[in-house]
């Protein structure tokens, strides 16, 4: 064994669990592409003030669990918690916003960083698919967010998640309902650093995950009951969108999320399969993210979905993904000569299309055949000298065991044919 492991909390991805993986991350990908969500790629770490700023000084991220760390220049800097903040700030720098088409949709993949307590489901370095739609105040974005990550989830096969939604209110009515939660709150007996929360952002106080806290909680004024006009129209119409989509999704008031830039719609995937982490994703709208980072007025939504809790959900409800076979066609030489044309035969193939893989380091008939057996290949093919000198090479059927001599000119048709 090596002198060195993965850092405590973190995970290596390797074959062949990780094909699940990529399976994961490309089917949410999938109906993203399809409606017209554009890919961005941006750094592993950004300046700390982004995410002081736009994810909140109150929350968790900001105050317990970022990366944060000077370079020698004296940049401070954080590694990404989420993905937001960063995309946000990469499409003003490059003004996608003033490029024409409002809303500039994105999506995204990557890992991301948070300094927590390892547990499982909770990793301190963990995998999102994410998508944004950025710069435009309509229900039916939001909608559509939703409805694309329920589509996802079910191409992957899940079934038992629930999706939590609620509205969070705007800058008009939330700071009246935030001024009523904080009367109530100040009248529980709750630890300073409670309190403080309570302060800087009392909403976060009901996302408190501790039975004595919730306790408390019974009875605390509603959001829903804050709600100005044109919010509540605003979130009916998401509701009523979702519904004629056929997605199922229930009512949540307690619903805040853990960021302080959310607005109005907000939304958890969850997944009653996975215990206490039960949250595989959720997102909603971030209406004044913008003007939080320096920029205009860009009215936004999005939602990132956790790539690891997504394969712990579908382990959890019993679900083996179709994976493509990683090797279909295994050559095996034997000889000089046969190791020649073979090696040809693989290129071709994989030109082709036809997923194939070669016995290297010259290996007998017998350890060759455990190779084979090992790549989960459908077919083997194995030539010696007499086999050349006649032609053909043989063509063994690994499921059946049957074994036949094919035309080495033809082997490549042959085994596209088979293959389908």
């Amino acid at each position: 064994m090596s002198t060195f492991q993965a850092p405590k909390g973190t995970y290596d991805l390797i074959p062949p669990d990780s094909a699940r993986y990529l399976a994961v991350r490309e089917a949410i990908a999938a109906p993203l592409k399809n409606s017209g969500y554009g890919y961005i790629e941006t750094p592993g770490f950004e300046n700390v003030e982004l995410f002081a700023r736009g994810v909140g000084e109150s929350t968790d991220i900001v105050t317990k669990e970022m990366y944060a760390f000077e370079t020698k220049g004296g940049d401070k800097l954080a590694l990404r918690p989420e993905g937001t903040a960063s995309v946000l700030r990469a499409a003003l720098e490059a003004n996608l916003h003033k490029a024409g088409n409002l809303p500039v949709k994105l999506w995204y993949s990557g890992s991301y960083y948070r300094y927590e307590r390892p547990q499982k489901g909770r990793y301190r370095h963990f995998s999102q698919v994410g998508a944004e739609a950025i710069g435009s105040e309509d229900p039916a974005l939001d909608a559509e967010l939703i409805i694309l990550a329920d589509q996802a989830y079910r191409a992957l096969g899940l079934r038992n998640f629930r999706i939590l939604l609620n509205s969070l209110g705007d800058k008009e009515c939330r700071p009246v309902y935030r001024a009523a939660l904080q009367d109530f709150l100040r009248g529980l007996d709750l630890d300073e650093e409670t309190l403080r929360r309570a302060d800087i952002n009392p909403l976060r106080v009901l996302d408190d995950k501790r039975a004595d806290v919730q306790k408390q909680l019974v009875g605390a004024p509603v959001l829903r009951d804050y709600l100005c006009d044109a919010c509540k129209t605003y979130h009916e119409e998401v509701r009523a969108l979702i519904t004629a989509a056929g997605v199922a999704f229930e009512d949540d008031e307690k619903l805040v999320r853990g960021l302080d830039y959310y607005t109005r719609t907000t939304f958890e995937f969850v997944h009653d399969g996975l215990g206490s982490q039960s949250a595989v994703g959720g997102g909603g709208r971030y209406d004044g993210l913008s003007e939080m980072i320096g920029g205009p007025s860009l009215p936004s939504v999005g939602w990132a979905l956790g790539v690891d809790r997504t394969v712990l959900a579908l382990e959890a409800e019993g679900v083996e993904l179709e994976l493509p076979p990683a090797t279909s066609v295994f050559a095996v030489p034997l000889g000089e000569e046969a190791r020649r044309v073979l090696f040809g035969v693989v290129t071709e193939l994989r030109k082709a299309g036809v997923a194939a893989d070669f016995s290297y380091g010259g290996k007998g008939l017998k350890g060759a055949m455990k190779n084979a057996n090992r790549s989960g290949a459908r077919y083997a093919i194995v030539a010696g000298e007499r086999d050349l000198a006649e032609g053909v090479v043989q063509l063994k059927d690994m499921e059946s065991g049957e074994q036949e001599a094919v035309a080495s000119d033809a082997i490549v048709e042959v085994l596209k044919a088979k293959l389908g």
